[in-house]
């Protein structure tokens, strides 16, 4: 009983003495570090990571991105130094809630001290193509884990975490532009649709888990849904490879598409699944379909998936709910490893209504369902956004950004087409259109979209009194613009300057 007595007494002495030389944070710490870490579990293209992000810096909203964070780095790394002064720049020097706060902000501190880097390392990448890259500063930034506390194995995970987000915000970010609200909320689908609506929650639980969960993708023909799954696609969690210092895999090799509409269905089965030598006429050798090509890091991405047969959707149903599948003319058992995304341009709810698409490979098939917004929405939304994408597909053909070619495109749009032209084709037009005027300085929309003459728009407004002065100004002086060809003489002829003139043309229609 004396023993029991003694053993209780030191273990609570050991407790007590723990307890009084663990580290708190003060107040104002508590406060700013707490904020930070609803920073970085939110999503970076929400409105409410933008407000942490102007609290945390001071800055008001009408502040430029880039700028805000900068500012929010600089506040971080004042208050983490000032740990490290104080000797608590350390996980293991906090327990309960401080420990979260100050690893989320350590964790936040050395992943944007890097974010250059990493960036830098992406386009390399992209670059090389399939071969990993060695990554001349993954020493530095796991030396800085391991000195705030953190073990070698978290290191490491936390190490392709980051370059996990930083795939992910890259592609996401540079790939899908827009300031139209229907593009912000894709952009922060596609983020969620990566890490959750809670990055938390993923990096505690589903990090390795994420082909349980397939993607069905929505939208018109030329939207961008195939931009929308590479950018998914490419942002897989890839594992830190210490030893040989790269990543285990590239992220290159990480989007194997199949657009099922280009195979007859005889032929479907054999792409998805592979076949046997002799399993059917022609087969005159064994053939790895794209489900064996697919690693464990990988994605496949299935376009036009409303095209396929009913046979087809019950085997792909299998795939999805078991992981196993049999090559055509085989009865061998092979594990599918990756995750699945798939996209159609048909209206879905039609298909199953009719039949054509089963409800049991729908429920299976959309964990997530993502709409890729058509241009003319994104248009009708900002007007502005076409600018942006202009300037985007420009940089994008000449490999740098030209003012000069998009005010190009730009005038020949507003003089042509007029600012109401609805883009049948959505951005796969907008592109084509980018390059017709580079090649003819001229483009005429789809034919299906049809548009009075000019001198006819013009005289019926007049007659009807349906045009106001504004319009009415603009439409003549597209019509002198149509006969003349240059803003000068149009300018000249309306009595005009320039500016003014070219004013008008774009916004008449």
């Amino acid at each position: 009983m004396l023993i029991k007595n003694y053993i209780d007494k030191l273990c609570l002495y050991v407790y007590i003495f723990c307890m009084e030389s663990e580290n708190k944070l003060t107040v104002k710490e508590r406060k700013f570090f707490s904020l930070v870490t609803r920073a970085v579990f939110a999503n970076p293209f929400s409105d409410e990571r933008n407000r942490f992000d102007l609290e945390i810096s001071g800055l008001s909203p009408d502040t430029a991105s880039p700028e805000i964070l900068d500012k929010v780095f600089q506040a971080v790394d004042r208050e983490i130094k000032a740990l490290e002064k104080k000797g608590q720049a350390d996980i293991n020097s906090f327990s309960g809630d401080d420990h979260e706060r100050v690893k989320n902000s350590l964790l936040f501190y050395v992943y944007h001290q890097y974010a250059q880097a990493f960036d830098t390392l992406i386009m390399d990448q992209r670059e090389a193509g399939d071969t990993p890259l060695k990554v001349s500063f993954a020493g530095k930034l796991m030396s800085a884990l391991i000195k705030y506390g953190f073990r070698e194995a978290e290191a490491c995970r936390y190490f392709a975490i980051f370059y996990q987000m930083r795939r992910a915000y890259f592609f996401i970010e540079r790939s899908l532009v827009g300031t139209s609200p229907s593009m912000r909320q894709l952009r922060l689908n596609l983020w969620n649709n990566v890490f959750t609506y809670d990055i938390g929650l993923y990096e505690k639980y589903l990090w390795n888990r994420m082909e349980d969960f397939s993607t069905l993708l929505l939208g018109e023909t030329g939207t961008g849904k195939g931009t929308a799954a590479a950018a998914i696609g490419r942002s897989g969690f890839i594992p830190y490879n210490e030893k040989e210092n790269c990543f285990e895999d590239s992220f290159t090799r990480s989007l194997i598409s199949l657009n099922l509409s280009q195979f007859p269905e005889a032929l479907i089965e054999s792409e998805l699944f592979g076949h046997r030598k002799g399993a059917f006429t022609g087969a005159i050798e064994t053939h790895k379909g794209i489900l064996e090509q697919c690693g464990q890091y990988s994605t496949i991405f299935l376009d036009e998936i409303g095209e396929t047969a009913i046979p087809v959707q019950i085997k792909l149903l299998q795939v999805l709910q078991e992981r196993v599948y049999s090559p055509v003319g085989g009865h061998e058992k092979k594990r599918f490893q990756g995750r699945v995304i798939a996209a159609t341009n048909r209206d879905i709810n039609k298909l199953r209504a009719n039949g054509r698409f089963r409800d049991d490979f729908f429920y299976r098939l959309c964990s997530d369902t993502i709409t890729v917004p058509p241009l003319r929405q994104r248009l009708e939304e900002d007007p502005d956004e076409l600018d942006w994408l202009l300037s985007h597909t420009v940089e994008r053909l000449i490999g740098k950004p030209s003012p000069e070619l998009a005010d190009i495109v730009r005038d020949v749009i507003s003089i042509e087409l007029g600012n109401h032209y609805h883009w049948p084709g959505n951005v796969r037009e907008l592109e084509q259109c980018v390059r017709r005027v580079l090649l003819k300085r001229s483009y005429s929309g789809d034919k299906k979209e049809t548009r009075p003459d000019e001198k006819t728009h013009l005289l019926s407004g007049i007659e009807s009194g349906s045009m106001d002065a504004q319009t009415l100004l603009g439409n003549y002086c597209i019509m002198l613009y149509q006969r003349f060809g240059t803003f000068e003489e149009v300018s000249r002829r309306v009595n005009l300057d320039r500016r003014t003139v070219k004013k008008y043309i774009q916004s008449a229609k």
